[in-house]
This record gives structure tokens, sequence and C-alpha cells, in this order.
């Protein structure tokens, strides 16, 4: 027990810092993007807006079930079944937090790998739903009422647990996502007091911000991240050194593929998880399946694609999500044996540095936030309900 609370703590060390560095950067998002930015781009249905809800899904803190309602809403504004397809994959696939702990418990190389795999994804998803559905009458959105519920929201997942509301664009948001409120005292100058009522206007959106992410975002996904420790550590004392050498040719790609795209996974959590079976000599192409793959697809999720989007363009999004992942997988190995660089020295180096007394800070700073957070949610589900 002792060898294996020391592994978790290990990794807790190596994350921590980057996981609070990535959850800053999402607070900065939440504070200073216009809550209705995608909404204002990707509400008509045109062929560019495919590219640009790619690119707008990257940074996006919102795992699966989180973007189902942002989703919907785009819909409702007339955004393309493609362009909807693009952002329900790279938002939950990638985000500033996981790219963030990418760089701590994985390699650089990686960390541009991951986003730039969910962007491809993303993109060649968009494109073949809309070329799927060309020629055919464009239908209705469907109503938000006529949307099935999320198993995986009811978990308390990536901030997706707590109420919704719509920005002024339409487009639906989590409820914690700052922004001007009728009434607020700061929204408008007065008297000659534009500069100073501007200022403590940034500095209350940066607040709500750093509010929402540290607590709101940060509750929710902390139980998952601490899953993700656990079961690496789990990974780390009991399987195999060279598990993944086991597996020929590209068996252990395709192992991953089968195993993550069924099951609930967030890509933050995923990371942890990744970087033990690093060190079991899995390589970083079956990696990259696993951080890809699990985030974008399971049951629930292609459900709700299905209803949302129809069952022709469910197939095409799961058939997508499969074999262009695989593609990455492929072209990751590549460039990791064209460059000479080897994740798992990678791995092993980084474990000499770590310990120092900042890391030791940010790792009790997120221990207290995985206990906070995993007793907020048992409240939730098993304390006294009013009503």
């Amino acid at each position: 027990m002792s060898g294996f609370l020391k592994v978790c703590w290990d990794i807790l060390v190596d994350s921590s810092v980057w996981m609070l560095f990535g959850f800053f950067m999402a607070g900065l998002l939440r504070a200073f993007v216009p809550a209705d930015i995608v909404a204002r781009h990707l509400g008509r249905g045109r062929s560019g807006n495919v590219f640009k809800a790619a690119l707008f899904g990257v940074p996006l803190p919102l795992c699966s079930c989180g973007v189902i309602p942002a989703a919907a809403g785009l819909r409702r504004m007339g955004a393309s079944k493609g362009a909807t397809a693009s952002f329900l994959i790279s938002t939950p696939e990638t985000g500033v937090d996981s790219m963030s702990v990418s760089w701590a418990l994985l390699d650089p190389l990686m960390t541009v790998l991951r986003p730039l795999s969910a962007f491809v994804t993303a993109m060649a998803a968009g494109l073949f739903i809309d070329a799927a559905d060309k020629g055919d009458e464009p239908g209705k959105a469907p109503a938000e009422s006529d949307l099935p519920q999320a198993p995986a929201c009811s978990s308390g997942c990536c901030s997706c647990s707590g109420a919704t509301k719509p920005t002024p664009a339409g487009i639906v948001v989590p409820s914690g996502a700052p922004g001007p409120e009728p009434g607020d005292p700061f929204a408008a100058p007065g008297n000659g007091g534009a500069k100073h009522v501007a200022t403590v206007s940034s500095w209350r959106r940066f607040l709500d911000g750093q509010r929402f992410a540290f607590d709101d975002l940060m509750g929710d996904i902390a139980p998952w991240f601490g899953l993700g420790i656990v079961l690496a550590g789990l990974i780390t004392l009991y399987l195999p050194e060279n598990l993944g050498a086991m597996l020929p040719g590209g068996g252990a790609m395709l192992a991953m593929l089968l195993i993550s795209m069924p099951m609930y996974v967030c890509a933050t959590a995923s990371t942890p998880i990744a970087a033990a079976l690093a060190l079991k000599g899995f390589s970083p192409g079956a990696l990259l399946v696993f951080l890809l793959a699990g985030p974008a697809t399971n049951a629930a999720t292609v459900l709700m694609v299905g209803k949302l989007l129809g069952r022709r363009s469910a197939v095409i999004y799961v058939t997508t999500i499969a074999v262009v992942t695989m593609a990455c997988a492929v072209a990751a190995d590549a460039v990791y044996a064209a460059l000479g660089f080897h994740i798992h020295s990678w791995l092993g180096g980084s474990g000499a540095e770590e310990g120092g007394p900042l890391s030791v800070a940010a790792a009790l700073l997120m221990l207290a936030i995985l206990v906070r957070a995993v007793a907020r949610l048992a409240v939730r589900r098993f304390g006294p309900r009013t009503n």
C-alpha cells in the first residue's frame, strides 16, 4: 500500500503546478473571451465555419457532457451539421487544462501533437458530415426538450453539473460563466469615471473567471482527475513493464481504440493514465489514440450526436474519429522516430527534478481540492434533498 501511495503522490507532484496553471488560463478565457463569440462566428451555415469550429474548440475546457448544450445552441442558431460536429470533437479532446497537464506528465512533442490531432480530426469529421448532408433539405435543429439527457453529466463531470444559461446570442453555457447582468453598476460608465469603472469591471471579470475555474470547473473535474491518478498508480505497479511491446504492429493502437471509445474519460483525467501506459512500453501513437478517442466518444455522446445531427451523421462522426485518430497515431510514431525523440526517456528523466517546494505546495493544494470535490459530490449524491 505504501508503494501505491508513493506512486500516486509522485504523479500528483509532477502534475499539480501545470494543472493549476491550466485552470488559471481557463479562468482567463472565461473572463475575457465573450461567451457568445462562438455563436456569432458559427451561427451561419458556411463551409468555412467547420475550420472555425475546430479552432475555437481546441482551447475550451469542456468535456463531452458539457459541450452538448453549447452544440445544441449552435445548431438552433443555424450552424451546419459539420460545424457542430467539428466543435463537438475538438472541444472535449483537448483544452488549456489538458495541454498543461500533457506538458507535465508526457512531453513537449505530445503537448503539440495532441491539440493538432484533435483539430485535424474535427476538421475531417465536419467536412465529411457537411459533404454527406449536401443536397438534403436543411432541417430544423431539435428543440432542447427533445434532446436526451447525458448520463455523464449526472456524475458531476467537467462543469456540467450545474445549471446552464443562455447568453445574449443564444448559445447555452455553464451557469458559472461571468457576464454583464441587468442593473450591474459597473456595466456602463458615468460622470467621467469611465476608465476607473472599466478597470473595476475588468478586475471583477477576472475574479469571476478564476472563481469559475477553481471552484466550479476544477471541482467538477477533480474527482475524475483523482481517479486518473489512482488508475495510473495501479498501472505503474501491477502491469508488466513491456506490456506495450507484447502487442504486435498496430495492435497497441487498435487495443487503445477499442478500450477508449465506449468508455467515458475526461481529457485531463486521461493524461496520467497515458503517462503510466507510456512507462509500460506503449508507443506515442497508441497513447495519442487513448487521449483522443476516449474524451470524444462514449455511449452517451454518440446517442446525443444521433439525436442532434441525425443517425447518418452519427455514423460518420464515430467512423471518422476512429480512422483519423489511427492515422494521426501512425503519423505521431513516424514523427517521434524521425526526430529521434523517445517519450519513455523524457518521462524517466523528468522524475529526477520533481519534489521541489513549489511542486509539493501545488500538490498539497490539489489534494485539498480533490478532497473538497469528492465531499461535495458525496453531499450532492447522498445528502438530504431540499425542496
